[in-house]
């Protein structure tokens, strides 16, 4: 391999096992910054050893010795410096044990997982929810700030400002390295949630770069969430978010052609749909339901996504529904994003016009100025209402605004076919 291909390797397998690599060091250290920087160093060691001396047989195994080793040089300097300080005294053959190649420390409570560890850890109350939710994204999913601020639609600035100042808030605080329990363990379960949704979303729909999905963040949500759902079994919102991400999951075959371009959900061939995921997802949605709650924002987007699933033919699904459970939804959790969407359902079920009328009300709405959908939207409302003139103008802003190629090559070619 030349230098190229091993820098390439190197940003793959790190892309992929950064949020685990930063979990275990958490665990080690106790301190989340310190591990972000450790694990950083054991990425600088691979730039530096692989071109020289070749990718290792196991290059994310080697990636995460290479940080745990780091991780121990640090905690045995400590010891030596300050060996009178008992904060700092650590079990460190206990850690040497842990460090073994082939052997990982059992954990200590119910959840198994650094992980889900690590999410409550960054979803701790000393920080803002916005600040739980962007600080989590990063060390979890591994989103760039551009991406979390996309996320939010909020600017890259201010969410560059929140992920260092929790980091800074739970260093200050010496949060430990624990997971709540009880009550505790309730309150942090909303930002827990939308942490794991918002991962799941920019790997369903990358913001960014030149790929239309990246499944590693789809797979590591869902995982996350199947193991919540088995923590805490009465809440049904966990259910309801597992089964959102089950259905949206079983579409990923049919969301790209063979080029790798996007295929719209209503031109998808419905055969490639994954029927195990689909059922899984609807079983998930039955045991939340089972629960008899008022339903929540995920539980409702869930069934949503059922309406979608249940119908064998696009013409089939049921729109009347979908619009009413915008409705709800919108009354659960209003958002304009949200109105957005049930502006689509609503053009669905009772025409473009009706659709349109509420996106023209969405215009003014500050959230949206930088938000590509709403042109998109827009314009496929005015296309089917033959101003194509319009149209072409709203795929072309929305093409300007994404910052995903595969999303602005087809919005420019929906832009084109309005010319022609």
């Amino acid at each position: 391999m030349n230098d190229n291909s091993i820098h390439r390797t190197i940003v793959a397998v790190w892309r992929i096992e950064e949020a685990k690599i930063i979990a275990v060091l958490t665990r080690m250290l106790r301190d989340v910054a310190l591990a972000e920087e450790m694990a950083q160093e054991a990425m600088v060691s691979a730039l530096e050893t692989w071109p020289e001396n070749g990718t290792p047989e196991r290059p994310a195994a080697w990636l995460m010795q290479a940080a745990k080793n780091k991780a121990l040089d640090y905690l045995r300097h400590q010891k030596l410096a300050q060996e009178k300080e008992p904060e700092l005294t650590y079990e460190i053959e206990g850690l040497l044990q842990d460090a073994a190649p082939d052997l990982e420390r059992e954990l200590d409570d119910n959840i198994g997982d650094d992980l889900l560890r690590l999410i409550f850890i960054s979803c701790h109350p000393v920080l803002t929810m916005e600040a739980r939710v962007a600080l989590t994204l990063r060390l979890l999913g591994g989103l760039t700030t551009d991406e979390i601020a996309r996320a939010f639609l909020a600017s890259e600035a201010t969410v560059a400002q929140r992920i260092v100042r929790a980091k800074r808030t739970l260093g200050d605080a010496k949060v430990p390295f624990e997971v709540p329990r009880g009550a505790e363990l309730e309150e942090r379960l909303a930002a827990v949630l939308q942490v794991i949704y918002l991962v799941y979303n920019e790997g369903y729909s990358a913001s960014a770069g030149t790929d239309w999905m990246r499944p590693a963040l789809c797979n590591e949500a869902l995982r996350l969430g199947r193991i919540l759902a088995e923590l805490a079994p009465d809440e049904p919102e966990v259910h309801g978010l597992v089964a959102l991400m089950e259905i949206q999951s079983s579409r990923s075959r049919a969301r790209t052609d063979a080029q790798g371009k996007p295929v719209l959900l209503l031109e998808q061939d419905r055969t490639r749909w994954d029927q195990m995921l689909i059922r899984r997802g609807l079983a998930a949605l039955e045991r939340a339901q089972a629960l008899g709650r008022v339903p929540g924002p995920y539980l409702l987007q869930a069934a949503i996504a059922a309406c979608h699933a249940r119908a064998r033919r696009a013409e089939q699904t049921d729109w009347q529904m979908i619009a009413d459970l915008y409705h709800a939804l919108a009354t659960r959790a209003p958002s304009p994003v949200v109105e957005l969407n049930r502006a689509v359902a609503l053009a669905m079920a009772y025409g473009p016009a009706v659709g349109l009328e509420l996106v023209d009300q969405l215009l003014d709405e500050p959230a949206l100025k930088q938000y590509h959908l709403l042109p998109s939207v827009r314009g496929d409302l005015l296309f089917k209402l033959e101003r194509q003139k319009e149209a072409r103008v709203e795929f072309e802003r929305a093409a300007a605004l994404t910052q995903n190629e595969r999303e602005r090559d087809l919005l420019l070619a929906r832009a084109a076919a309005c010319q022609a």
